[in-house]
Parts: C-alpha cells; sequence; structure tokens
C-alpha cells in the first residue's frame, strides 16, 4: 500500500484500538467496575495500552473517579465549567498529568489499583511501552511511515480524542437525563462510546453507554464479543464507582 495511503491508516487504527481499549478497560472495568475481566484479557488490554499509550491505569483511575465526585465542580481535575472550553480542549494532558502526579489523589480515589508485579515489572514503564510500540510499527510498515504514524496517532489521542470527551462532553451536545454532562451520537463513533457522556453521567456502573435507538457505542459491540468467548463477564450495575444515585430520563 501506499505510505501515502498507509501512514494515516495505520495512525487511525492505533488511535481506535487504543481509545476502545481505554474506554473497555480503564473506563468501565477499572474505574467503574462494571466489568469482569478474565486475566488473560487483563494482560492483554495492559500491554495494548503499554504499547499505544504508556498510561498507568491507577493513574487513569484516580483522575477519573475523582472527576465524577467532583462534577463540574471545585475539585474537578478537568472541567470546562470551571476553566473554560478552550483551555480543557487545548490543555487536556496538562490537566491530567497535574492530578496524575498528586499522591493524595491517588490513595484516596484508586487504592484498589496500587502497582502489582507487572506494573512493576513493565506496565508502570510508559516511555518503554511506547518506545517498543513504535519500534513494532517501524518493523511492521517502514521507518518513515512508522514515525509518521505514531506521531499522528499521539497528537489524535493526546489533543483530539481525549480533550473532546472532557471538553465537549461537558459543554454543548444533547441530553437523555439531566446532569451536567452532554451526548454526542456522531462523535461517540469514533470516541469507543464514551461521547455518550450525559449517559454515563446518569449511569456510571453501566458497561453499556448507548441508551436509545439512535445512539452507537462501539465499545459495547467488542465487550459483548468478549464476553461471548468467555474473556469478561457482565455483572450488572449494582457495583462500581462512584456510588451515585442512578437518573431518570427527561421527558
Amino acid at each position: 500500500m501506499n505510505a501515502v495511503w498507509l501512514t494515516p491508516l495505520a495512525a487511525i487504527a492505533l488511535t481506535q484500538v487504543a481509545v476502545i481499549a481505554t474506554s473497555i478497560y480503564l473506563h468501565r472495568a477499572m474505574a467503574h467496575r462494571s466489568l469482569h475481566i478474565h486475566p488473560i484479557a487483563d494482560v492483554a488490554f495492559r500491554t495494548i495500552l503499554w504499547l499505544t499509550t504508556g498510561q498507568s491505569r491507577q493513574e487513569w483511575v484516580a483522575v477519573h473517579r475523582k472527576h465524577h465526585t467532583f462534577t463540574d465542580r471545585e475539585g474537578d481535575p478537568h472541567s470546562p465549567r470551571l476553566v473554560g472550553f478552550w483551555h480543557v480542549q487545548l490543555f487536556n494532558v496538562v490537566y491530567y498529568m497535574r492530578e496524575a502526579r498528586n499522591a493524595n489523589t491517588l490513595e484516596t480515589f484508586a487504592p484498589d489499583l496500587r502497582p502489582d508485579r507487572l506494573d512493576r515489572l513493565l506496565f508502570s514503564h510508559g516511555v518503554l511501552g511506547l518506545g517498543v510500540g513504535l519500534t513494532l510499527l517501524c518493523g511492521l510498515i517502514g521507518l518513515w511511515p512508522g514515525l509518521a504514524a505514531g506521531l499522528l496517532h499521539a497528537g489524535l489521542y493526546v489533543f483530539v480524542m481525549a480533550p473532546l470527551i472532557n471538553a465537549l462532553g461537558h459543554w454543548r451536545g444533547s441530553k437523555n437525563f439531566e446532569n451536567g454532562a452532554y451526548n454526542s451520537r456522531l462523535l461517540a463513533w469514533v470516541t469507543g462510546g464514551e461521547s455518550l457522556h450525559n449517559n454515563h453521567h446518569a449511569h456510571p456502573r453501566s458497561a453499556k453507554f448507548s441508551m436509545r435507538r439512535p445512539e452507537f457505542d462501539p465499545s459495547w459491540t467488542v465487550i459483548r464479543s468478549l464476553a461471548a468467548v468467555g474473556l469478561l463477564v457482565i455483572p450488572g450495575p449494582a457495583i462500581g464507582w462512584p456510588r451515585a444515585p442512578e437518573q431518570t430520563p427527561t421527558p
């Protein structure tokens, strides 16, 4: 395939893999305990995220749980209602890193995800994971296409997808429920269902984010497939973080 097309296609594919892995594993399974992950799938998800994002699961989960605890009020790590839409859209990574380095945040909001043996051996070394991932990519599609695809993927994931979910998801869109978050049915197709943000804030312990016919949650399709082969279990809505009351639909 021509490198002109190979580079963006590889970057988009990597970004979608990272987005869906983040949504299923870090968000639904780890942060909200909406899924029970088989040990094989657990290692697979952690490896994928190590190679494509280099993120620490304890840090990601702690920041997200704090966001739910203080949604759009003092203490929220990345609320556009507090600091402005463009501040979150452009500097989301700064807000995330600042909160992720707060030892009190980690201990308060993710004490159940302290580094284990695999973290200490491998997964806590995020820069190494990104380096290994980029090396594999370059070996697969070539040096310059691989470097270009890796750079484009980083830009899409860090500066487009994650900020859109955090910024636009608390700024504009449609609503099924009365809370401070919004849905974007169109963006949900490319954000692993994460842009059905109003639904998620109404039912944070639900493993499925789509609730009405026109809404599509791509991660839910993957979840059902993995559940069918026994790699995860969908236990139901009775567990998870935070312990917030569910809301009722608006008329």
